[in-house]
């Protein structure tokens, strides 16, 4: 591994921390080399806060002249929540910017590296860039798609069952698998569920502890149907929440008591692409089984979050976590890319990815 390599790598690594605070902004880095070592470092902390480079080059201060300065996405070149940071990185007097991948956002897409070059800076772009595209997967998908990054999330037996063939589903999961997914649920935009699962679960559908963002509840009902009590409704003041349906008049009382009203021709896509208009870019859907089967069937998902308990239930009438039509034929199974596979107390949590081409 050369130099430049290694300390993209270290950007990518500072640009993780920002997972959950910067959105709808990407996930950035930055690292300052003078003589071959580093002086400064930063990332983009929070959205509206100042971003990597920035951060990096007060670090580094006057060492960083004649150094290099190494970024996981392009500097940008336009004025948003703060300035141009293709400005600080030319007065900072670097000679040499490493870039891991160019921004695809309309006002950057070039722009950035094309000013640091007329001003004379030396530019490399494309070190690690599969590395950078793979972390900012969700941010590259709403910029190309207008909608935002799908995880698909349950909890089953060993023998892939969420429930019993009598309903019974509290607890399959354990005590630590049941934190990840309020970890997880921490730094999504939305968490999205079916009418079936608001009458079955009366879930709450909050982060416990909470995390850096508070998530939009979302539920979809085409026909309006849903329980007079429950607490989504009970905390629809406090806490977010937008209800998708083609019969607005059945639901006036969730809009009296806080809840939004979206009346629209439901379909998965019609719902992604108004999250997507609402600058969402990670949206949790949670169930149930008709619901992720759509997302399944649709080719909608982007990621998989499953837990996986080491008990039996069995049944033939015990629910799967998926439903919908499925495929015919395993070679037209959907396959995933692992991307870890760890120990959660006594169960097993898989996440993988459906391999989105950005």
């Amino acid at each position: 591994m050369n130099m430049d390599e290694t300390h993209i790598a270290r950007a990518l690594v500072l640009a993780a921390r920002g997972l959950g605070d910067v959105e709808p902004n990407p996930m950035v880095g930055a690292v300052v080399t003078a003589d071959g070592r580093i002086v400064g470092e930063g990332w983009h902390r929070r959205f509206g806060d100042a971003h990597a480079e920035v951060n990096a080059l007060a670090e580094a201060g006057e060492r960083a002249r004649g150094g290099t300065l190494f970024v996981s996405l392009e500097p940008c070149c336009h004025f948003g929540k703060t300035p141009p940071c293709a400005t600080a990185v030319i007065a900072s007097g670097v000679r040499r910017v490493v870039v891991a991948m160019l921004d695809p956002f309309p006002k950057v897409a070039g722009g950035g590296v094309a000013i640091l070059r007329e001003a004379g800076i030396e530019v490399v772009v494309g070190v690690r860039e599969a590395e950078a595209r793979a972390l900012n997967s969700p941010f590259l998908k709403r910029i190309a798609t207008g909608m935002p990054w799908v995880h698909l999330k349950w909890a089953m037996s060993l023998d892939g069952k969420i429930a019993t063939r009598t309903g019974d589903s509290q607890w399959i999961s354990g005590v630590e698998s049941r934190a990840v997914v309020h970890e997880l649920r921490g730094r999504m935009d939305a968490i999205l569920v079916g009418r079936g699962t608001v009458v079955a679960d009366d879930p709450l559908l909050t982060a416990r502890p909470a995390g850096p963002r508070v998530a939009t509840r979302i539920i979809v009902s085409a026909s309006g149907e849903l329980p007079e009590r429950c607490q989504l409704r009970a905390t629809a003041r406090e806490i977010p929440t937008l209800i998708f349906t083609e019969n607005e008049a059945r639901l006036r009382g969730w809009k009296h008591d806080g809840c939004e009203i979206v009346g629209l021709p439901v379909s998965l896509d019609s719902i992604l692409h108004e999250l997507g208009r609402r600058e969402m870019t990670n949206v949790l859907v949670e169930g149930g089984a008709g619901l992720l089967g759509s997302f399944l069937d649709a080719g909608l998902g982007d990621e998989v979050h499953a837990f996986i308990a080491p008990m039996l239930i069995g049944g033939l009438a015990a629910p799967s976590p998926i439903r919908g039509e499925g495929t015919q034929t395993l070679a037209n199974a959907r396959r995933l890319i692992p991307m870890q596979t760890r120990s959660c107390g006594p169960d097993t949590y898989i996440q993988a990815r459906f391999g989105f081409q950005n």
